[in-house]
């Protein structure tokens, strides 16, 4: 009996196939979404709320990624980039967030093809169908989508798109540092003596952190970025130090792993732990953090009574999360777990896989029962912290084929990672592999 494909197609000629394809954010992800797009001779319109391309990349120019820059390129973005005169980087180096922006990510922005597609200043407020809530289904497949955008100047426009593709990422959405998920009570008191993930340690946040007592908060790369970089700075400013607050004692990295970067930085990270340079705090939840003095009292409780220190500042390195408040008028379905799209979640079980040994998956994974409505890119990784960029350029290769209605091309995902051990120290709370 031979079996059925029932996978669905791209609609024919409907009301929503005139519009172009909406791609929501203009980072490493969704510039490439657009290049692969454009390729394909499908019209597209990039929304980015930040003030230019690559403004979450910039937000964290002053961190060196894991990846070499073989990893880093998309195959249609360099192809865009080619007769521009654009001198591809050395494969082999391993540059910063902020050399991604200007080496990379401002050019490809800046093409002919591109520049005219991309809108900056203009952040996606929500999602939904024409005509239709969430409850409505008739017809719902052939109503364009509405995508609800808020400018800089304050102003709010609808846009009709024929399909959707959300590569927004999750940095706007850090995970709280409370031990339950939530923000610790008190927070709202001392909120200024909290400072984001990934602040620029030896650069622009150097005086307000030099001689201080810092509680790093988290277990991922970021926090390791964090620590690493004050134990520089106490170097040369006297006083500073640096507290390591984890949920549960790391897991060692792998010495296997094809990205020399991420496996020095574990060592190095080790070795300031064993000689005391970093002081740390196992097992410890937070609950609650209040003033003392010029600083925050940290309190929580450990495995064995309850506990609190006091420190100058407090970074919360504790991953992120996606925001899926725009789209609550879509029919979308998420893993109750990690928050990621339900197909692909078991693909990217951080208690299974690293980065390195995802599964290649495409528009099948990303898909919905929202047609049209793709979540690809970070943001497609939910709660799990093991996202590569080539992961997330194969995915919008694949969704972008779909959309054109080259299913074959849409099926045959391929991916080249390299091979990795354990991509973050404490996967309930990592901040992602930044590559």
């Amino acid at each position: 009996m031979p079996l059925l494909d029932l996978t669905p197609r791209p609609r024919g000629a409907t009301a929503a196939s005139t519009h172009p394809v909406v791609v929501i954010g203009a980072g490493p992800v969704g510039l490439a979404a657009a290049a692969h797009l454009l390729e394909r001779s499908i019209d597209t319109i990039v929304f980015e709320a930040g003030e230019s391309a690559g403004a979450a990349v910039r937000s964290w120019g002053h961190v060196a990624l894991f990846s070499p820059w073989r990893y880093l390129v998309d195959p249609a973005a360099g192809r865009l980039l080619a007769p521009t005169g654009w001198l591809a980087p050395d494969p082999d180096e391993v540059p910063t967030g902020a050399d991604v922006v200007t080496r990379y990510l401002e050019p490809l922005a800046q093409t002919a093809a591109l520049s005219p597609r991309i809108t900056t200043g203009a952040r996606v407020v929500a999602v939904t169908r024409l005509g239709r809530d969430r409850t409505r289904s008739d017809c719902r497949g052939d109503a364009p989508f509405v995508v609800r955008v808020r400018r800089a100047t304050g102003e709010v426009e609808s846009v009709l798109a024929r399909a959707v593709i959300d590569a927004s990422g999750t940095l706007d959405t850090p995970n709280p540092i409370g031990g339950d998920g939530l923000p610790p009570l008190g927070l709202d008191e001392v909120g200024s003596f909290v400072l984001p993930p990934l602040p620029d340690v030896l650069g622009r946040d150097r005086a307000r952190l030099a001689g201080r007592s810092v509680a790093v908060v988290g277990t991922g790369h970021s926090a390791a970025h964090t620590l690493l970089a004050l134990a520089e700075l106490s170097e040369d400013a006297p006083g500073t130090r640096a507290v390591w607050v984890r949920r549960r004692p790391p897991l060692r990295p792998s010495t296997a792993d094809d990205l020399p970067e991420r496996e020095r930085l574990g060592s190095r990270l080790d070795a300031l732990v064993d000689a005391g340079v970093v002081e740390v705090r196992d097992g410890f939840l937070i609950e609650r953090v209040s003033s003392a003095g010029d600083g925050v009292r940290v309190s929580g409780v450990t495995a064995d009574a309850p506990a609190a220190f006091d420190v100058d500042l407090v970074v919360a390195a504790t991953g992120f999360r996606p925001d899926l408040t725009i789209t609550r008028e879509l029919r979308l379905d998420f893993d109750e777990v990690s928050e990621a799209p339900r197909r692909l979640a078991p693909l990217i079980d951080p208690n299974l896989h690293s980065c390195g040994t995802v599964a290649p998956h495409g528009f099948a994974e990303l898909r919905h029962p929202e047609p049209g409505f793709f979540t690809v890119g970070m943001k497609s990784y939910g709660r799990a912290p093991t996202f590569l960029l080539a992961t997330g350029y194969e995915q919008v290769r694949s969704v972008a084929a779909w959309l054109a209605g080259d299913l074959a091309a849409a099926r045959a995902v391929v991916l080249d990672l390299p091979a990795t051990g354990v991509c973050s120290t404490d996967r309930a709370d990592a901040g992602g592999c930044c590559a």
